[in-house]
């Protein structure tokens, strides 16, 4: 992928959908001094760059009722593609898993998992982690406090 460039005009346009995804496009265009379609004409190119993949509601996961969030370290067994492969294609399927990520280091991924309680986590690990191919090792931390939560990337 070739890198898009991006003017300070842009950079702003996409701190303020960051920070706040519903903005009207009048709003945005008063917050940035720029007129209502120069506007709309930027953020649909922003769009149609896959600078912005989409739009989404940030739920809180205390008050939906999934408070626990566990750090899973996975070693697989091998490297070869088709292990790395079915465990990407499995991994993906689970849905308590928020994020999965390929690994540098002592672990091949390190996954994020939200769970009701130690309990669930249980369920959740014997219904499907424990379950995914090609796994030799599993390391779980319980996240005991979040101190910095942010989607917004520093532009």
């Amino acid at each position: 992928m070739t890198d898009i460039q991006l003017d300070s005009i842009d950079r702003k346009i996409i701190g303020v959908l960051q920070n706040d995804g519903r903005t009207s496009n009048a709003d945005l265009a008063e917050n940035i001094n720029l007129s209502a379609s120069a506007c709309h004409r930027r953020v649909q190119r922003l769009h149609s760059t896959g600078i912005i993949k989409n739009y989404v509601a940030l739920l809180n996961s205390r008050l939906v009722g999934l408070p626990t969030t566990v750090f899973v370290e996975i070693t697989l067994s091998g490297q070869a593609d088709e292990v790395l492969d079915a465990f990407e294609r499995q991994v993906q399927l689970i849905p308590d898993v928020l994020e999965c990520h390929l690994m540098s280091g002592s672990a091949d991924y390190l996954l994020k998992v939200v769970a009701k309680d130690t309990d669930d986590f249980a369920r959740i690990h014997r219904k499907y982690l424990a379950r995914l191919p090609g796994v030799a090792q599993m390391h779980s931390s319980f996240s005991l406090r979040s101190v910095s939560n942010t989607t917004a990337l520093p532009i």
